[in-house]
């Protein structure tokens, strides 16, 4: 990593585990999953059927990669928050030819970012670092190989859906899938921004997102107020309008993005990852899953608490007993995943 070195000082976050700056939802879903021995591997060898090589030939063939030679500038960026996140690898990125704006992380053996030339000519310097960094959080916290799932998930949801009752289970698992890959946006706005470490330019680029390039048009305040609309106002039928919308997006809707992102540096969290106050990776072994669990089931209990949106309130009690009730489950789960674990290894020991 000694060629990896930042343009400017930033405080690089050594050592820093994904669960510093993954939502609840996310953090929750994420350890429950990598608690359970060989899972990973499942599904690595699932996105193997994605074919991640052909995937990175087709870019690498069609796209630009960047380098020293080819947009230097977002090879440092790319560099510049390998760093700051302390990744072993600085990620390939291309820049790919397609006005809409967009951007991702592929593959499960060596990931790497494309970028879209919509996405590149839409953002400033600093905000494409924020967006770079988003795409270095995905990688970090290892969200390519669960959404690989989703992917096949959604597939096979469309090949079955002539099969009333099969479709019906594979689209609640689906839903369910959907749900946690828009939180772990919410974390990725957060590695975005621990990378870039500047905050107005994270809310310039997700306010952009929204509304163009006409930035001078734009007010963060304002924003953010649309944001507190959308989530406190409207009647019932509006709140069924809200939950329906959300039906195949796999993307939050940029103010909640923005309006998330200001609450997680309002509330200090930005400042102390910042300061040295994070978990390291080396100590990922050891988080609860029971205890994420209930943190996921805190936030959705707090978030329906301060809501005023009447669809959601009269919900509010029947989520937090399922929430809770979730949170138990995922222990007993992973407890006996692990009991299995221990017998299968002390049978393997005793045979040779």
């Amino acid at each position: 990593m000694s060629t990896n070195s930042p343009e400017r000082a930033r405080v690089r976050l050594e050592n820093i585990s994904s669960r510093a700056y993954e939502h609840p939802a996310d953090r929750g879903a994420l350890v429950a999953l990598r608690s359970l021995r060989g899972f990973d591997e499942v599904f690595k060898k699932l996105s193997g059927l994605f074919n991640e090589r052909a995937l990175r030939l087709m870019f690498l063939s069609s796209s630009v990669r960047v380098s020293e030679q080819q947009f230097p500038e977002v090879y440092n960026y790319v560099r510049d928050a390998a760093y700051v996140l302390d990744l072993d690898e600085v990620p390939e990125l291309y820049i790919q030819m397609n006005p809409k704006p967009n951007a991702m992380a592929i593959g499960s053996q060596k990931p790497f970012i494309v970028m879209t030339t919509g996405l590149f000519d839409l953002l400033d310097a600093e905000e494409q670092r924020f967006v770079v960094g988003h795409e270095v959080g995905h990688i970090l916290s290892g969200h390519a190989v669960y959404r690989t799932m989703l992917l096949a998930l959604i597939n096979l949801a469309a090949r079955v859906a002539w099969i009333p009752l099969g479709y019906i289970g594979l689209r609640a698992i689906v839903t369910a899938l959907e749900e946690w890959y828009r939180k772990s946006e919410l974390s990725c706005d957060r590695a975005g921004l621990l990378a870039a470490q500047d905050p107005e330019a994270a809310k310039r680029a997700l306010m952009k997102l929204a509304g163009g390039s006409r930035l001078a048009e734009m007010n963060p305040d304002a924003f953010l107020e649309q944001a507190k609309e959308y989530r406190e106002g409207g009647d019932a039928r509006d709140s069924l309008i809200k939950l329906l919308s959300l039906m195949g997006q796999t993307h939050p809707f940029a103010v909640v993005r923005m309006a998330e992102l200001d609450a997680w540096i309002k509330d200090g969290s930005y400042r102390r990852v910042i300061a040295g106050d994070y978990p390291r990776r080396d100590t990922d072994k050891d988080a609860s899953v029971g205890e994420e669990a209930k943190s996921a089931a805190n936030y959705y209990k707090e978030s329906w608490e301060r809501t005023s949106d009447p669809l959601l309130g009269t919900l509010r009690d029947v989520a937090g007993s399922a929430a809770s009730a979730g949170g138990k489950l995922f222990d007993t789960v992973a407890d006996r995943w692990k009991s299995a674990g221990r017998r299968d290894g002390n049978s393997s020991s005793t045979g040779s």
